[in-house]
């Protein structure tokens, strides 16, 4: 395992410390909080931890499942204690960037439904300004053509359709997300300055499924850095 992998397995590992049994828990997607999904199911096997998980992608539920994690529906819950989650970018103001992963419309609904959210993320992605990381905006695919126009109007790079590039026979494949719908990645650099309103204003483009921008969500981010694992609390968030 390298230093960086070893590193984002500790930040994965560390942010467990608010998980209790009783608890219903938003599983997120990706390479770092795979490592809390485990450590999770660690804890149910070795030390009787009980809690119920909520998946955000289909990844995710084998990974749970594997692990003899119970799971319930997205659609069968009111109310989530905490999520834990990754990000593709995130800044000082707890705003972050997701959807790498094509997941963002089941992340941000799991977010919302939690009590508190926790990112865990190596320091590659603490930025100043979100956008250097392609924006994710999944929509409908018979209204597809329509946004790219739209938010061409207020996007100053590319507006690229996702494919799926898993090896050459697929290359010209549309990547098609678990909700059946396409992926738009916008290229605006590190220009998102007002993360809030650029989300409203893509939101309410007709075709816009939902904006890979998560404002006012998150709680705290636990970072692997090459000193260890920092934990920003936000000061104006659930678990301050």
């Amino acid at each position: 395992m390298s230093d960086v992998e070893a590193l984002k397995r500790e930040a994965g590992i560390a942010a467990c410390r608010y998980v209790k049994s009783g608890m219903n828990v938003g599983l997120g997607t990706g390479s770092t909080v795979k490592y809390t999904i485990v450590e999770i199911g660690r804890r149910l096997s070795e030390e009787g931890l009980e809690i119920i998980g909520v998946p955000t992608s289909e990844a995710t539920r084998e990974l749970a499942q594997g692990l003899g994690i119970p799971l319930m529906e997205i659609s069968d819950v009111k109310s989530l204690d905490i999520t834990i989650d990754g990000a593709d970018e995130f800044d000082s103001h707890f705003s972050l960037i997701k959807g790498g992963g094509g997941a963002l419309t089941r992340e941000k609904i799991v977010a919302n439904l939690s009590k508190s959210m926790i990112v865990v993320a190596d320091e590659s992605k603490r930025v100043d300004v979100l956008g250097k990381f392609n924006l994710p905006v999944e929509v409908s695919p018979e209204k597809y053509l329509s946004v790219i126009e739209e938010i061409s109007n207020i996007c100053p790079g590319k507006v690229l359709l996702r494919r799926k590039m898993t090896n050459a026979r697929d290359e010209d494949k549309i990547y098609v997300t678990d909700n059946d719908g396409y992926i738009l990645d916008c290229e605006f650099g590190p220009t998102i300055t007002n993360p809030g309103e650029m989300e409203r204003m893509i939101s309410v483009i007709d075709g816009v499924v939902e904006v890979g921008l998560f404002v006012g969500i998150c709680d705290a981010v636990f970072v692997a850095s090459t000193s260890g694992v920092d934990i920003m609390v936000n000061p104006e968030g659930r678990l301050s």
